[in-house]
């Protein structure tokens, strides 16, 4: 018994030491320099590492130089087998008010290693809230909008359901 004792313990402190002791701000920055690459450009003002999270504060999305968002906060925790991105104050570019909703108080994505090819989707803004679900196996996006509100801009882009609006599309 001692030696199962051991190995779980072995296996706990190697699973803490590998998560605190990951270089969480170079694996941002190898992500910034791939964005880069697709032309999108990321301007943050902080960069905090903590245990098990990354944040980021004022972050600015440029896309082909063009500015498109402005992100208060984007938390980034990870455990390995559970991930999570909560973004918090995200307010697009004016140009954009006639496509997509002008802010978004909170929005959470999170992953689960049992279920590796899905993304679950959360969100709270002007627009009231959605759920949804980004399977990247089959490439495509479902988000139920269960509390809509302002969003004339996107209504040629949902469809009605039983309990609202519904966004359905691949990628």
């Amino acid at each position: 018994m001692s030696v199962v004792k051991y190995i779980v313990t072995l296996c706990l402190i190697t699973w803490f030491a590998f998560i605190v002791l990951m270089p969480k701000a170079a694996l941002y920055y190898k992500l910034e320099e791939q964005l880069h690459m697709q032309d999108i450009a990321l301007n943050e003002e902080v960069i905090e590492e903590g245990l098990f999270t990354l944040e980021l504060k004022n972050v600015r999305v440029y896309v082909k130089g063009i500015p498109l968002a402005h992100i208060q906060e984007v938390t980034i925790f990870t455990l390995l087998f559970y991930s999570s991105i909560e973004v918090k104050g995200l307010e697009m570019d004016d140009s954009l008010k006639n496509m997509v909703p002008k802010e978004t108080e909170a929005a959470l994505l999170r992953h689960f290693v049992w279920d590796p090819f899905s993304l679950s989707v959360e969100a709270l803004g002007s627009f009231g809230a959605l759920q949804g679900n980004i399977d990247l196996k089959e490439r495509n996006v479902y988000l139920d909008f269960n509390e809509s509100k302002h969003i004339q801009m996107l209504k040629p882009k949902l469809q009605k359901s039983e309990k609202g609006w519904v966004y359905e599309t691949s990628f």
